[in-house]
């Protein structure tokens, strides 16, 4: 028995010594438990509204204030016509909008009955649909206050228009989300294990033998993960396209750029995790901790950023999926062009230089 004991401890101290495994075992369940419980919330909140009302009057301005009042909604810069509306909701500023006819104060008035109209950004089903029907229950709330106060059968008849996904399927919102994650896959998360495999057996020493420098070998063992992803992101678009049945409504080779861009962002990520893990278990631990569970949750992939607390929505800011995803919408689902996705590309341009930097970096003093 005092050898078991003793067996047991000289286990404990081989696992205390390792400083990754430890932080990983521990910090694990903390990471998770945040993440699981202030991420995934699947109520719509922080809607972005704008409402146009060509005539304000005491009726538009009861609804107004009612919408603007809700905890779900967050009042955008007033609209001074339809095509403005309309070029907010393309440009991604807003969410939904709220129009109100020229005539609604008469038409109520004199008429009993008035029609506003909702226009809602349906890329995302989900929240296109939550959010049109939290201001049809705001605009019937406020019917029947008007009613009870005034004993006559006022009636707002709402018409709902939906740009980006009429039909409000639900592959329009995962396209973008796998083909970040599958991209991510291939080639951060293969690449990593693929180098760490070549440490573990002790074969990269033979490699950093040869007349190639560290970063020519590393760089070199990426080429394979780089053809594979190009085949898979050929694959994807063809099977969103003709079997999905989800258009490219934008240009083509921006979105291929795009793409191009986020899979050199995936590869030099799995040549950081290379540099650091020095097995397979912790490279795959590594990865699928730092990549693919942000991927998962806090990239909008599943569940919307908005809804997160702002501290999540800041760590979800480190997240390249997150950018790949907004741009990949932007692109193929909206039909916007290039000033559209500037941002996002040049987020991801900076992660490339700040991962490769810190990776070559990493690569001469761990490996030369």
């Amino acid at each position: 028995m005092k050898q078991f004991f003793a067996f047991v401890k000289k286990e404990f101290y081989h696992i205390s010594r390792d400083k990754r495994t430890m932080l990983i075992l521990l910090g694990m369940p903390v990471v998770q438990i945040l993440i699981f419980g202030f991420a995934i919330n699947m109520e719509v909140q922080n809607i972005r509204v704008a409402i146009y009302e060509p005539q304000a009057d005491v009726y538009t301005q009861d609804i107004r204030a009612r919408v603007e009042a809700n905890p779900y909604f967050i009042p955008q810069a007033t609209p001074h016509s339809i095509h403005e509306v309309n070029e907010m909701l393309r440009k991604g500023e807003i969410d939904i909008a709220l129009v109100f006819p020229n005539d609604f104060h008469n038409s109520l008035v004199n008429g009993g009955a008035a029609q506003v109209q909702i226009i809602a950004d349906s890329s995302d089903p989900n929240i296109g649909t939550i959010s049109t029907n939290y201001l049809r229950a705001i605009i019937g709330e406020q019917q029947m206050e008007w009613m009870e106060l005034q004993q006559i059968p006022y009636h707002i008849d709402v018409t709902s228009k939906l740009h980006y996904n009429p039909e409000m399927r639900s592959a329009y919102t995962f396209v973008p989300g796998i083909m970040g994650l599958v991209l991510m896959i291939i080639c951060a998360i293969m690449t990593s294990i693929s180098i760490v495999r070549e440490k573990e057996m002790g074969t990269m020493e033979v490699l950093l033998a040869s007349p190639l420098n560290s970063t020519t070998i590393l760089l070199s063992k990426t080429i394979p993960y780089l053809a594979l992803s190009f085949i898979n992101l050929a694959t994807i678009l063809v099977l969103s396209v003709f079997v999905l049945k989800v258009p490219i409504v934008g240009n083509l080779f921006l979105l291929l750029f795009i793409s191009v861009l986020f899979i050199f962002l995936s590869l030099s990520l799995g040549l950081l995790i290379s540099t650091v893990a020095q097995t397979q278990v912790v490279a795959m631990l590594i990865s699928g901790i730092g990549l693919m569970m942000p991927v998962l949750i806090l990239s909008g992939m599943i569940f919307p950023i908005n809804n997160m607390p702002n501290f999540l929505q800041w760590f979800s800011a480190l997240v390249p999926a997150r950018w790949y995803i907004i741009a990949v919408k932007k692109v193929m689902i909206q039909g916007l062009g290039f000033m559209a996705v500037a941002k996002e590309i040049g987020i991801m341009i900076a992660m490339i230089v700040v991962i490769v930097t810190l990776s070559i970096r990493n690569i001469k003093t761990r490996l030369e």
